[in-house]
């Protein structure tokens, strides 16, 4: 199972950063008896493995070299491997880069480095034969590619960065099988290449009778690549440990007043 993971944007919302904004440290992870500090992709890394995925394919830029410093060829199980992006192309590009790696029967992960997102096992739920979108709910949807579902749980549409959106559940990542996305990079050159985001190319796919699963399972979601959303992560991060920490306490956090803040919240 492939994981891509499209790393080549230059984070100019979150500028000036001395690295890339995927190794921007938000909270830490165990290292033998210490910690250390945690690169903001590396929960990304972690939810593809948990889900099953034996190689991950960073795109990066010609200047995100740093990336592939940092974590080499391997992660846990699985093998890591660097495509170039030559040029900032939106993320539909980036996306496609790594497309002639996937064989059409290989299933396929994609999501966002810049993100922070729970439960961590969300991903894993995902896989199958249906090409499907991880929704999540947030306040602010139209600063996101907000999500319209049928009845049936199927995508209806999706509304890329639109005033006044018409769902608050946005997608965060996604599964498919590797002959959606070859078919969805065919739909892209066919349309001129003109999709810079990934939500408009949805919709075309959609409309030529495509099927997409969406799936409301996601129960936090945070963009760290504004210094609000890092502030957010930070926080979310924090409540995510006392949440952990009152189930190990035994407590129900349903029940207790001291309900962590992330719980019935959307961020």
């Amino acid at each position: 199972m492939w994981g891509i993971i499209p790393a080549a944007g230059n984070g100019s919302r979150i500028q000036p950063l001395a690295f890339s904004k995927e190794l921007l440290p938000v909270g830490s992870r165990s290292d033998g008896d210490g910690e250390r500090p945690r690169a903001v992709s590396e929960y990304l890394v972690e939810r593809m493995l948990r889900a099953g995925a034996t190689k991950i394919c960073f795109v990066i830029s010609r200047g995100k070299s740093d990336i592939l410093e940092y974590y080499g060829g391997k992660v846990g199980e699985a093998d890591l491997c660097y495509v170039v992006q030559p040029e900032p192309a939106g993320l539909c590009d980036a996306v496609f880069r790594a497309a002639p790696l996937v064989h059409p029967d290989e299933p396929v992960l994609i999501g966002l480095p810049d993100t922070i997102w729970f439960p961590e096992n969300a991903l894993a739920e995902l896989v199958g034969d249906e090409f499907s979108l991880l929704l999540f709910p947030v306040a602010r949807p139209e600063l996101f590619d907000a999500v319209v579902l049928n009845p049936n749980g199927m995508v209806a549409e999706v509304q890329v960065k639109r005033a006044a959106a018409a769902s608050h559940w946005v997608w965060g990542a996604m599964s498919l099988q590797g002959r959606v996305l070859h078919a969805l990079h065919r739909l892209w050159i066919e349309r001129l290449r003109a999709d810079e985001y990934l939500g408009t190319l949805f919709n075309a796919h959609i409309d030529r009778g495509g099927v997409v699963r969406g799936a409301q399972i996601g129960k936090a979601y945070v963009d760290v690549g504004t210094l609000h959303g890092y502030r957010e992560a930070t926080r979310l991060l924090e409540a995510m440990k006392l949440l952990e920490a009152m189930k190990l306490l035994g407590s129900d956090p349903a029940t207790n007043p001291a309900t962590p803040p992330w719980q019935g919240r959307s961020v």
